[in-house]
């Protein structure tokens, strides 16, 4: 009797222990199916992207002197629309002389500068040609969050439409322009850059063009930077229309930054976040209004500051000499000061 209880109880073991094996031979199976289901969604979203966008992605050949010597580079761009406006970095085409567009089709055309803007990096060009041309569809960087895929489309080195991915690290980031001055709504990502990619496009999984690449920090690991596409496309268009963009200046250098939810209820403030002041240049207008480091900008005149975005759309020339008011979170207190901008040219 007992030698027969053995013999069940191994039976029942041994079928326990196979049961226990073939359920874990099916979840391996079953999360491997799974990773790689998601694995063929991810790399189908980047391919249908790359496939959509690619073709309004153009290299930027460049030639002109600068610094005294003549001088090659190049870059990439987006083309805004079909009759030939181009997005790109005012790095990549200051000082040219020449400038040719090539695109993914093989066709080449000459370009010319229809306005640079050094403060926020962004230039427009015309292509020389009737041709009607791809145009990439634009998104919305202020709808932007940390996390999402982002994919860098550009021609780093001369290699024609060269591809990295990553994710959206964070937004309403501030980047220093090589002319000193801070551009704001900046957004930081993780996807790969290198030389010949500033001016091309970054973008989101639905294939909307959100940013300009513009910059890599060497000494850092995975930390690139691209203008938002709202900022890009405000400034590309008073570049069409002007040719250039004139400002007033009240000296301050900021980023967005979120506001505590009792501080929005308690002073009734129409949204969540606002502008960070990080530096007050001496002597300029916002010194001479005593804003002070620290202060949060949540209006100016009667317009909402949400962003350092909002900020640069109302410094307009029709702000220069004319005194505003100008709301601060200061600690837990609202602060109101009257300034008066300058005229950013002559400051």
């Amino acid at each position: 009797m007992q030698l027969w209880r053995r013999d069940r109880d191994r039976d029942r073991k041994t079928s326990f222990l196979a049961d226990v094996s073939m359920l874990t031979n099916v979840a391996n199976r079953t999360s491997g199916s799974q990773d790689e289901e998601l694995l063929d969604a991810y790399s189908s979203a980047v391919v249908g992207v790359v496939e959509a966008v690619s073709p309004s992605v153009v290299h930027v050949q460049v030639r002109g002197s600068r610094q005294g010597r003549q001088a090659q580079g190049s870059g990439s761009g987006t083309i805004l629309s079909p009759d030939g406006i181009v997005l790109t970095n005012n790095h990549v085409v200051e000082g040219a002389s020449a400038i040719e567009l090539a695109l993914t089709d093989a066709r080449r055309f000459p370009a010319r500068i229809l306005g640079r803007d050094p403060d926020t990096d962004i230039a427009v060009l015309r292509a020389e040609t009737t041709d009607r041309l791809p145009a990439a569809r634009l998104g919305n960087s202020k709808k932007l969050k940390p996390g999402q895929i982002a994919i860098a489309i550009g021609n780093p080195l001369g290699f024609e439409s060269t591809v990295t991915a990553g994710i959206i690290s964070a937004v309403g980031r501030s980047l220093r322009a090589q002319n000193g001055r801070l551009i704001g709504d900046v957004i930081q990502t993780d996807a790969a850059l290198n030389p010949g990619n500033s001016g091309g496009p970054l973008v989101d999984s639905r294939g909307e063009v959100i940013g300009v690449n513009t910059a890599v920090i060497a000494q850092a690991q995975g930390i690139c930077f691209a203008i938002g596409i709202n900022t890009a496309t405000f400034i590309a268009a008073r570049l069409i229309r002007d040719g250039r963009i004139t400002r007033s200046f009240i000296g301050v250098a900021g980023q967005t930054v979120p506001l505590h939810r009792r501080l929005v209820r308690f002073h009734a403030l129409d949204g969540g976040s606002g502008v960070l002041v990080v530096s007050v240049e001496p002597k300029s207008p916002a010194a001479r209004a005593g804003i002070r480091e620290g202060d949060v900008i949540v209006s100016f005149g009667e317009q909402r500051v949400a962003s350092v975005d909002d900020l640069h759309r109302l410094l307009t020339e029709n702000e220069v000499g004319q005194p505003s008011r100008i709301a601060l979170i200061r600690g837990s207190e609202k602060v109101e000061k009257s300034i008066i901008p300058a005229p950013a040219d002559g400051r």
